[in-house]
């Protein structure tokens, strides 16, 4: 592959340039035809269930989907192949703290009819009829451990995160086969589309399961970076390693494993948080460096131990309103979660939560809405004001909450 160029960088500011005017979309699928109903599902991880709530107002449950429904033939497999069982139980002991991964990511087909959900521990993703909670089709990734997905602008495509084979796989959101492909850095963790579906950005976060947490021993860590591909011949464009950025401004002890992260509305801005940071920072595309850094307050009844935090997180979980004017953060070890003025850099209210793992935007725009992975609940705080309003009980473990669509009627699978 030939080395990044200053005119391949300027290729990619000048196209995310053109979505400057563009205001923030608070779901990334296409608009929802008149029979379709805007909700939010929310990834129970350890229950293998997702729930369907409402996407403003109350935030009320609609209905409860099973995302393993071939549980046993999954396990049937696995226990009869050692390597698989060995790898199994390892992401059981290791990301799952003791339990199974059964839902990590998930989005709905752009007719409301399906949706497509990422399973770790089976190391697949698999589609699944809405009205009747049967497996359309099942895509096994390469090796043995799916995780972040994202959807193209669009709606008819999904990018997955394979993680212990450094690839994310590109599928067909109505038939589970395969368009594209690319490899990664050690450990894909999340991906973002860019707005005009041109461009998909990886952050691979490197081995996380390792007790090395001292910062003398980050560099056991892996290979760490974004890889920035064309979404049309997932072609390499650029790769970005951030160590040599925060280098750069003097934090050389920082981790450069790229976490949950999200783009201005004009894509010129993309704020990131890293492994064991209780903050973000802000990176300019254009000029390709770290602009701005924002530490967040410490819970003083947080360990200081980093080898307790969970997957080296300590903040995991980014989102901002669609005006851009409010960076909502997940303080996942810290047990809050707060707004952040992106002007200021100055914090709201701590709103206190129950290690908080992921944060989205309300389908109105209107709130955070953050998932409370250890009170098996979500949160929603007011952009404007920074204060809760309204908690919702979930599945086990909730995780990712993504916005999508389901008939405007739908209240669940029917009964088989």
């Amino acid at each position: 592959m030939p080395a990044f160029t200053t005119r391949h960088l300027g290729a990619v500011a000048a196209a995310l340039a053109l979505t400057l005017a563009a205001p923030a979309a608070a779901s990334a699928a296409p608009d929802a035809p008149a029979d379709l109903r805007e909700v939010m599902f929310v990834g129970n991880n350890w229950d293998g269930t997702a729930d369907v709530i409402r996407s403003t107002g109350d935030f009320a449950r609609i209905g409860r989907i099973d995302v393993v429904p071939d549980r046993a033939e999954r396990m049937a497999e696995i226990n009869a192949d050692p390597i698989r069982w060995i790898y199994f139980q390892a992401i059981r002991n290791g990301v799952g703290e003791g339990h199974d991964q059964l839902v990590d990511d998930m989005y709905s087909t752009p007719d409301g009819t399906s949706v497509v959900v990422s399973r770790p521990s089976f190391a697949d993703v698999v589609s699944i009829d809405l009205a009747t909670g049967d497996i359309e089709w099942r895509f096994p990734v390469s090796g043995y451990r799916s995780d972040h997905m994202a959807v193209s602008p669009d709606g008819t495509r999904v990018a997955v995160s394979a993680s212990t084979s450094n690839t994310v796989h590109v599928l067909d959101i109505e038939t589970g086969e395969q368009v594209g492909s690319f490899a990664t850095g050690d450990k894909p963790h999340e991906n973002i589309f860019t707005r005009d579906g041109k461009y998909i950005w990886n952050m691979s976060i490197g081995e996380v399961n390792t007790a090395l947490d001292a910062p003398w021993l980050d560099w056991t860590k892996g290979d760490r970076r974004i890889t920035i591909v064309d979404a049309r011949t997932y072609e390499r464009v650029k790769v970005v390693d951030m160590r040599e950025r925060l280098d750069a401004i003097g934090l050389g002890d920082h981790s450069d494993a790229v976490r949950p992260a999200v783009f201005s509305p004009d894509e010129s801005k993309l704020y990131f948080q890293v492994s064991f940071f209780n903050g973000f920072f802000e990176y300019d595309v254009a000029t390709d460096r770290i602009t701005r850094t924002k530490t967040l307050p410490k819970n003083p009844a947080t360990s200081e131990d980093r080898t307790t935090w969970v997957n080296d997180s300590r903040h995991h979980g980014l989102s901002m309103s669609p005006d851009g004017a409010k960076i909502c953060v997940a303080g996942t070890m810290d047990d809050y979660a707060t707004v952040v003025d992106r002007d200021t850099l100055q914090e709201g209210p701590l709103v206190s939560a129950a290690k908080p793992y992921w944060a989205t935007v309300s389908g109105d725009g209107r709130h955070c809405v953050v998932s409370e992975s250890g009170a098996d609940r979500v949160t929603a705080i007011d952009f404007a004001t920074g204060e809760k309003s309204v908690s919702v009980p979930v599945g086990d473990h909730p995780q990712r909450v993504r916005i999508g669509h389901v008939a405007a009627d739908w209240t669940g699978p029917s009964a088989r």
